[in-house]
């Protein structure tokens, strides 16, 4: 679960890169029309350009830094302003026709700002760039304020807004991720506490009344051999009952119930996003073969949540037989792994048979059939 967290972070910080190069490009592509037609110098060329790819470069690392928690303002981000606002600057005096040329750049930084900003001093910060950018490109270019203000306020908020929307995708999903960690951590907490408890249950007493017997053997040694020898033989008897209870207990964890295993793999598999369809048909099975089985849906559970990528996972039993498909092949192992392997020799060695691969329909499937 944690590398599809990490996938999803990747891929929608790609295509805020992709967006960001895209726009890049858009800017150049006007910067080398205006020069073209003589409208800003060779030199002011050369300076825009170096402002634009300079802050469209370093808008991938400020991303990259405020992406998973909320940092203060960076000397990047003040850099990236400073270059933003120096493209702005030198917006030339005759504009092409219809567009406003790379001036929708100090917007950009705004939407980054606002990763490392507070909602109102996001708002504070909105408010004054939009302000002197309007001001400025008006008396520069001639252009009418009221259209000016009008483009720069709407790219504003959609950009900004966008941004943040994006980033809270991400926190939306890596929340869910780590809550699901957070369930998965407590259930094995549990377990282990409960594993605590029955096993303090079960030996607490008696080994405190054989130890007891045991010092009460070794004073009367000396003085009451007989005695002594009594208290041995009820020490031994209690260690062989102690044995029994904790023998029975380890075999009660061993012994998978399959109807409940079963039920913990849907929920897991589902908790993971990956939806699971059951349609078992067990009841005439001895205890033995359920077992079995029991372990096989463990096992290929298992398999599915640390090796593939699966969105949808059927799993079947008919007849002794179980048959689990899932569509993450692309993720699944070239061989079987150690559990996979155990989980071959166990059902071998009880009769029955196993096989795990690929199928003609490009999905992972893994059969395990047990002797009824």
């Amino acid at each position: 679960m944690a590398a599809r967290a990490e996938h999803a972070r990747r891929l929608l910080l790609f295509w805020m890169d992709v967006v960001i190069g895209f726009l890049c490009l858009i800017f150049l592509l006007v910067v080398f029309v205006h020069a073209t037609t003589g409208r800003i110098s060779p030199l002011s060329t050369a300076l825009t350009v170096v402002c634009l790819v300079g802050v469209c470069g370093l808008f991938p690392f400020l991303m990259r830094d405020a992406y998973d928690v909320r940092r203060k303002p960076t000397p990047k981000l003040i850099v990236a302003g400073l270059l933003a606002a120096g493209a702005v600057a030198l917006v030339p005096e005759q504009p092409l026709t219809g567009t406003t040329t790379w001036m929708e750049v100090g917007i950009l930084w705004l939407a980054v700002a606002a990763l490392y900003l507070p909602l109102a001093a996001t708002i504070w910060l909105g408010t004054a760039v939009v302000a002197l950018v309007t001001t400025y490109v008006s008396l520069v270019t001639e252009q009418p304020w009221q259209g000016v203000l009008l483009s720069q306020a709407l790219s504003g908020v959609l950009v900004t807004g966008g941004m943040l929307v994006w980033r809270w995708v991400w926190w939306s999903i890596r929340d869910a991720h780590d809550g699901k960690e957070a369930k998965a951590t407590l259930a094995v907490s549990e377990e282990r506490l409960r594993f605590a408890r029955d096993l303090h249950d079960l030996l607490g007493h008696s080994l405190s009344v054989i130890t007891l017997k045991s010092e009460l053997a070794a004073k009367l040694a000396s003085k009451d051999p007989e005695r002594a020898a009594s208290e041995m033989a009820q020490a031994r008897r209690l260690i062989a009952d102690a044995l029994t209870e904790v023998q029975q207990a380890v075999h009660g964890y061993r012994a998978l119930d399959l109807d409940e295993e079963l039920s913990g793999v849907r929920a897991a598999l589902e908790a993971a996003g990956t939806r699971c369809a059951i349609d078992a048909r067990a009841d005439g099975l001895s205890p033995a073969a359920r077992v079995l089985l029991a372990w096989a849906v463990r096992e290929g559970a298992t398999n599915v949540l640390k090796h593939s990528r699966a969105t949808h996972c059927a799993i079947t039993i008919d007849g002794g037989v179980l048959e689990m498909r899932n569509d993450g092949l692309g993720g699944q192992p070239s061989g079987h792994g150690n559990g996979l392997r155990g989980l071959s020799e166990r059902l071998v060695a009880a009769g029955g048979s196993f096989s795990a691969g690929r199928t003609a329909t490009d999905e992972f499937l893994l059969r395990a059939a047990v002797p009824t």
